[in-house]
């Protein structure tokens, strides 16, 4: 399979309409976290239609997609290779597992970590060693850190929590905004399946977590109990 062809066919697929909207939704410009990212305007449910097409991609050529300058195509790219993870046995998920965490510089909006992180990082991690986790928390890569929380979701649709809640108050004090939405969402996540976690955790740090962190995972609460901890009274 050309790679060559498969660029073309998403280029004409691209719309210049969507692509500027695209642009400034994920923040592209001088200074913003997707700073100098290019997009073409494809929509993410026709990029999940034709990747039903090249299921049988090598992991070389998608990782051609993965380098491309065009977002749409490293998204496309990380669609493979989820699709290949979900289907593979050990060897084929320890392989993409490994070209992923080797490949992180493309991984580089919250779109493409959230597709991802937790379908390859956090099914693979599923029953093994956290470390490589912690590795990630601290990474000068706001892509890395987010792929770090956004891999714990996995684990929380399986009802394992730890994880998320050591990583929240690891990244307690992050700068990146994003990485303040993306814990507090997995908290959110988390209270979902266990209430008397998320409180537990919310009463020690509510008064210093960064307000979008803390807005996020309390967004299911009723209103009156959402105000106290916003005061800091619960």
């Amino acid at each position: 399979m050309n790679v060559e062809k498969i660029t073309k066919h998403l280029r004409k697929m691209g719309n210049k309409e969507d692509a500027r909207f695209l642009q400034g939704f994920f923040k592209t410009g001088a200074g913003q976290y997707g700073e100098g990212d290019i997009f073409l305007g494809i929509r993410v449910p026709a990029l999940r239609m034709l990747a039903k097409d090249y299921h049988n991609l090598p992991s070389e050529k998608i990782l051609l997609l993965l380098r491309s300058p065009f977002h749409e195509e490293r998204l496309f790219a990380l669609i493979l290779f989820v699709n290949i993870f979900a289907r593979g046995d050990e060897t084929i998920q320890k392989k993409i597992y490994d070209l992923y965490l080797a490949n992180t510089l493309y991984i580089n909006n919250w779109d493409l970590v959230d597709l991802s992180a937790p379908n390859i990082v956090g099914a693979f991690l599923m029953e093994k060693n956290k470390k490589p986790l912690y590795k990630l928390t601290k990474s000068k890569s706001l892509w890395e850190r987010r792929i770090a929380v956004l891999a714990t979701f996995y684990f929380i649709k399986n009802n394992r929590f730890e994880d998320s809640i050591r990583i929240a108050g690891i990244l307690l004090h992050d700068k990146e905004d994003l990485i303040h939405k993306a814990v507090g969402w997995m908290l959110r996540e988390a209270g979902k399946r266990d209430i008397e976690l998320l409180e537990l955790f919310l009463k020690e740090h509510c008064r210093v977590m960064p307000r979008t962190m803390l807005r996020y995972a309390i967004e299911k609460f009723p209103p009156a109990r959402r105000k106290m901890f916003l005061d800091g009274t619960a």
